[in-house]
């Protein structure tokens, strides 16, 4: 190496910036445009956090809380791109023919279509801004002509398999972030307090514009078979255009799945999170001291496996139902610490052998011969090494989580009501799978479906890009302790 690169490497990443300071410069530009178009919305986000708790109990916050809510809530009320004020589509029809109250005067079905493009649009820019991010890094302050990483990129890029989970996941988180949004009503509108809001509609039989609270409309909404329904991309009777059609209720049903998508991955990451941090930190225990510290884990983390999970499920979720943690989130984080709690020690088993493996190489045991603390040795030699394992198992574990979800929600055991979930619809429509309100049950169902398949198959897409053995079946640990770790 010559005496110029070494100068160089020393240098980190800021003074790498700072030596030529456009290509993030124009990186940062683009971040700085998205997050203007959407700087409302995230501020609202910021607002609806119970600040009023926090005052209470800090006495020197209250002198400026009022200011800060004044302040806040002016900076949250700013027209975004995405915002339904602008597209707005809960408009009426009138006596004319025309549209009313909607964006440009156009149909509700058109204006909530735009929005849904906007919304995705919008994503797929940021997606493209990562991977600009990460273009950019490669190309300008990178040392490194080349890393393992590079060609794990490359692999994913190519697997059709993988990319397919990608889309569909994508496509499901969108969803979940963005479900204020992407609704053609609200929440607080459509399934939470109905009766508290009122619209405009055209009564055919008087030809006449009247007011109605949406409780009542709800209520004349009802898709319940043979005496009523209101089936996919179809107006009801108030006309209000509903993509999936409604619930046995009246109420919206893509507004309901939209949400409910929020409540799935809320509880599919959150357990996913504390389980891998868990079962990380025991892998990395076991594999770095052996012995006694091995056998402890081994005897707790069987027992664990060795509880029928649903069932314990089912238990605790009913015992701690009524409790402080049972209602956070409407039952959603017990929910997920509760699949944390169960499901760690199978996370912990599929990265336990890569760390044995990684814990005899010659690179640790220099590391102990030079007196390196084991928390360093850990983090900085051993963890990187089993993170390709774990996020391939965590993808794959995180569409069980999903379906688990849904299934307590089937047999009335999941998230509160009404706060959205997709197993609830399934059971209220299944008594209509027959009928002409079939969509009930058999969207959601679709759905669920789709989701785990997609889960599987970006866990599979991750897999073969990290250990491109696995496809021919050969022993592919060594190669990846070989590849997941390594990066400039």
């Amino acid at each position: 190496m010559s005496t110029n690169s070494a100068i160089r490497e020393e240098k980190s990443l800021r003074e790498r910036i700072a030596d030529n300071p456009r290509p993030a410069a124009l990186w940062l530009a683009g971040f700085l445009v998205l997050l203007a178009l959407e700087f409302g919305a995230l501020w609202g986000m910021i607002m609806a956090v119970p600040w009023g708790t926090f005052v209470d109990k800090l006495a020197f916050l209250k002198p400026i809380a009022a200011p800060f809510a004044t302040f806040g809530d002016a900076l949250s009320d700013l027209p975004t791109l995405l915002s339904r004020s602008i597209f707005d589509n809960t408009g009426w029809q009138s006596p004319s023919g025309g549209w009313k109250g909607t964006f440009l005067g156009l149909s509700p079905a058109v204006v909530w279509a735009i929005r849904v493009v906007l919304v995705y649009a919008y994503t797929l820019a940021f997606l493209y801004w990562l991977w600009r991010g990460y273009l950019t890094f490669r190309e300008h302050y990178r040392y490194a002509d080349w890393t393992p990483r590079d060609d794990m990129v490359n692999r994913f890029r190519n697997h059709t398999w993988g990319l397919f989970g990608f889309v569909v996941v994508f496509m499901f988180v969108v969803m979940a972030i963005f479900a204020p949004a992407l609704g053609p009503t609200t929440l607080e509108r459509n399934i939470q307090d109905p009766y508290s809001h009122q619209i405009k509609y055209l009564d055919k039989d008087s030809n006449q514009v009247k007011e109605a609270l949406i409780g009542d409309a709800n209520s004349d909404s009802q898709s319940e078979g043979s005496s009523g329904n209101v089936g996919p991309m179809t107006y009801d009777d108030y006309g209000r255009y509903h993509p999936f059609g409604t619930l046995p209720t009246g109420k919206d049903l893509f507004t309901f799945m939209m949400h409910g998508a929020r409540v799935s991955l809320f509880i599919g990451l959150t357990s996913i999170i504390v389980s891998g941090l868990i079962a990380t930190a025991f892998a990395l225990l076991t594999a770095y001291y052996k012995g006694a510290v091995d056998l402890l884990v081994v005897v707790v983390g069987d027992s664990v496996m060795s509880i029928p999970r649903l069932l314990l499920l089912i238990l605790l979720s009913y015992v701690l139902k009524s409790t402080w943690l049972g209602k956070i989130y409407n039952g959603g984080l017990l929910f997920a610490l509760l699949f944390a709690a169960t499901g760690w020690p199978f996370l912990w088993r599929a990265v336990r052998g890569p760390a044995m493996q990684v814990s005899e190489q010659e690179w640790i045991d220099a590391a102990k011969s030079f007196g390196q603390s084991p928390v360093t040795t850990m983090k900085k030699h051993m963890a990187p090494y089993i993170l390709g394992y774990l996020l391939v198992y965590s993808s794959m574990t995180l569409g069980g989580i999903i379906i688990s979800v849904a299934a307590l929600s089937f047999l009335g055991l999941g998230i509160n009501a009404p706060t959205p979930e997709w197993g609830r619809a399934i059971s209220v429509g299944q008594t209509y799978t027959t009928t002409a309100s079939w969509h009930i049950s058999l969207i959601p169902g679709v759905l669920i479906v789709l989701i785990v398949t997609a889960f599987n198959a970006l866990g599979d897409g991750i897999r073969d890009a990290v250990d491109p053995q696995s496809e021919t079946g050969d022993d592919g640990g060594a190669e990846v302790a070989a590849t997941g770790g390594s990066g400039a």
